[in-house]
């Protein structure tokens, strides 16, 4: 899988260069392209970005080096094509995995009050949001995304460690436990340690379906 991102801000992604997805570039599982927009701009002071007709606070990202940017790394749109951005549909585990399933994704990353919404309709094909809220750019968002995909390609992760963790199911993740056995006065629970994998089984299924109801009822309906 290739993953390009588009950004004025290419000097934060140096975070992925880390852990996981970092080994996994090293590796050869997947390809990072990290695009200034800026390079693609026609204005001869590198602006890419413009006070908003009709009025209002802050400036908005143009149209011409966010079109400029997308046909010059995707010319023959053979990607997806993606805007982070709080009008988005929300990123769920299961747009993770069909993302995953992807030659190649294009994330354009908007800043400031957002992107000229020609740049959207005319080389954007879905929006996408990872919460309620609000962030001061989309470099945050296109970090998280690229990490929950890169954990579906193969060989990025063993496949035992996608198994029976939040969302795979619908429920939430049981509670994990590792050494000491005893810790400030709380144990790990004996029938973890009691090597019966079926009673295991069981008590992380009623672990994962309480912690479920308790902290996201609305996943069992």
């Amino acid at each position: 899988m290739k993953i390009t991102i588009l950004t004025l801000f290419p000097e934060m992604f140096t975070a992925l260069d880390a852990s996981i997805f970092g080994r996994a570039k090293k590796q050869g599982r997947l390809e990072l392209e990290v695009v200034d927009i800026r390079s693609y701009t026609e204005d001869k002071h590198l602006k890419c970005d413009d006070y908003p007709f009709g009025g209002g606070a802050g400036m908005v990202m143009m149209a011409q080096p966010i079109g400029s940017a997308i046909e010059g790394v995707d010319p023959g749109h053979g990607a997806r094509r993606i805007y982070l951005s709080p009008k988005g549909t929300t990123l769920t585990q299961e747009k993770v995995i069909a993302l995953s399933e992807e030659e190649h994704l294009v994330l354009l990353c908007g800043h400031y009050e957002g992107v000229d919404q020609r740049a959207i309709d005319l080389f954007i094909d879905e929006e996408i949001s990872i919460g309620d809220y609000v962030l001061t750019g989309g470099e945050l968002p296109a970090m998280v995304l690229c990490d929950c995909v890169a954990r579906y390609i193969d060989g990025v992760l063993s496949p035992e460690s996608l198994v029976d963790e939040s969302f795979s199911e619908g429920l939430l993740e049981y509670p994990q436990y590792t050494r000491p056995v005893e810790y400030r006065g709380l144990t790990v629970p004996e029938v973890l340690r009691s090597g019966n994998h079926a009673e295991i089984d069981k008590w992380r299924r009623e672990q994962a379906i309480a912690l479920t109801k308790k902290h996201r009822p609305d996943l069992l309906k």
